[in-house]
């Protein structure tokens, strides 16, 4: 299944390279929203909530109207959790805060899914080179990707793996990664991270996991089929 991606800078759509570099702006956000409506999941991430800038809320409450939601960026609580449930998302995305001290903070992890319930949750597990980073992709943790998605199993109810080194470039995912990710859990598991075309769409879906596309589907390399 492929799932489109809207993330929110300032009040706009933006597609960044890298998770930095600025390549698309659109301050029409709805005109995204009104193209994604056939979707049945869609991601929202709030980068300005991710990068403790401030947050998209008001803004997120008017798209989870229209659409079905999964949201992520700046969820550290569990009552930005809850208010992010309360706009109207279907799940939220947690990432950096599931991580301290280098390991799964399982304690968070743990009252977190005590309090909105561990299907509801989404953990995020970025990596570069085989190893989860954190915090924008700016700290790189002395752990595996695939050990850190065993140690969270059990306080998720899906996994969102990114593939940062290929993000926002368009050059393709590494299937491979993904493949160790989905063999490591029994959840669900959704794939981001340089997917481009239609047919990592496919061979993806042909192993069980779902595709979030951002840049591919801006920049008009892709046309979308709804799932």
């Amino acid at each position: 299944m492929l799932i489109p991606s809207i993330d929110l800078q300032g009040g706009a759509v933006v597609q960044l390279v890298q998770g930095a570099e600025l390549a698309i702006k659109d301050d029409d956000v709805f005109r995204w929203v009104r193209r994604f409506e056939r979707f049945s999941k869609v991601q929202v991430i709030d980068l300005d909530a991710a990068m403790g800038v401030g947050d998209n809320l008001a803004l997120l409450r008017q798209i989870a109207g229209a659409l079905s939601c999964r949201v992520g960026g700046g969820i550290r609580s569990v009552a930005r959790a809850e208010d992010v449930l309360a706009a109207g998302a279907r799940q939220i995305i947690a990432g950096s805060a599931l991580f301290k001290d280098g390991r799964p903070d399982l304690d968070f992890a743990a009252r977190l899914a005590g309090a909105i319930g561990a299907d509801r949750v989404i953990a995020a597990v970025d990596s570069r080179g085989g190893h989860v980073v954190i915090h924008g992709w700016t700290t790189t943790l002395p752990i595996a990707a695939v050990d850190a998605v065993r140690a969270l199993e059990p306080y998720c109810g899906e996994f969102l793996y990114t593939h940062v080194d290929a993000e926002g470039l368009m050059r393709g995912t590494n299937l491979d990664a993904v493949r160790a990710i989905r063999d490591a859990t029994a959840r669900r598991v959704t794939a981001a991270g340089g997917i481009t075309t239609q047919d990592e769409i496919d061979a993806l879906d042909a192993i069980g996991v779902d595709a979030v596309v951002g840049m591919a589907i801006y920049t008009g390399k892709l046309e979308p089929r709804s799932g």
